[in-house]
């Protein structure tokens, strides 16, 4: 990964031609997508999220604002965008169908399968294939960081996790600590079957880093960080 301006690219997407991405840091706002020179040219696109497993296939820029989760497209000029705060955004790129997808993985669009509904729409607009496909996680907050009680636990074992592979115990009684990313990799690599070099992760917590925001450190319910992917 670079650090980049005001946000983070990941290498292996940066060797892809004519697509832009961006993992936003503390600061960049969605008015500075209009000031960066490669992004000048492009519509944003922003949801109203609802923490839900809702994905929106666009030919086009939006009549009005769409409330959901998972954004996909294959026409340029369009910006994806999802804002995040301890959540993990996710980027999914067809380089053999120039399709990209932009998904918001909270825990409850995660035990919801998200990333599968979103691959499913990509596969049945444009045929996209698991054996090509590029997924890029992006900054989360970290399994240390992240108490959760019982009942999501149970929400994810009542979808079929593993929750063996995703919960630790937490010092805390009755609390668990979740791996979010974890949990979107089990989905991309055993539902999707994506190769496992091809799921390209940022390792960087939000709860820890100064130069991110998080809703459980901050308590600020207004700052999210504003992640992008477009094709030019």
């Amino acid at each position: 990964m670079r650090a980049a301006k005001k946000f983070l690219t990941v290498e292996g997407l940066n060797r892809l031609p004519r697509l832009v991405h961006g993992f936003g840091l503390a600061g960049f706002g969605l008015e500075d997508l209009s000031r960066e020179p490669e992004l000048s040219s492009f519509r944003p696109v922003v949801m109203k999220q609802l923490h839900s497993a809702r994905v929106f296939f666009l030919d086009k820029f939006p009549e009005q604002q769409l409330a959901g989760d998972g954004l996909v497209t294959a026409s340029a000029r369009l910006l994806l965008v999802i804002k995040t705060a301890d959540c993990l955004p996710v980027f999914l790129v067809d380089p053999e169908n120039r399709a990209v997808a932009a998904v918001h993985c909270g825990w409850r669009s995660t035990h919801q399968k998200i990333l599968v509904s979103a691959f499913y729409l990509m596969r049945e607009n444009f045929g996209s294939r698991p054996g090509s496909l590029l997924a890029a996680l992006g900054p989360c907050i970290e399994q240390k960081c992240y108490e959760v009680g019982p009942e999501v636990l149970e929400s994810f074992s009542a979808a079929g996790f593993d929750t063996g592979r995703i919960f630790i115990p937490s010092d805390s009684r009755d609390k668990f600590c979740l791996d979010l990313r974890a949990a979107n990799r089990l989905l991309l690599a055993d539902d999707i079957g994506l190769r496992p070099e091809n799921i390209l992760e940022m390792e960087a917590c939000t709860f820890c880093s100064g130069d991110l925001y998080s809703y459980r450190r901050d308590r600020q319910t207004g700052r999210r960080l504003i992640n992008f992917i477009g094709l030019e």
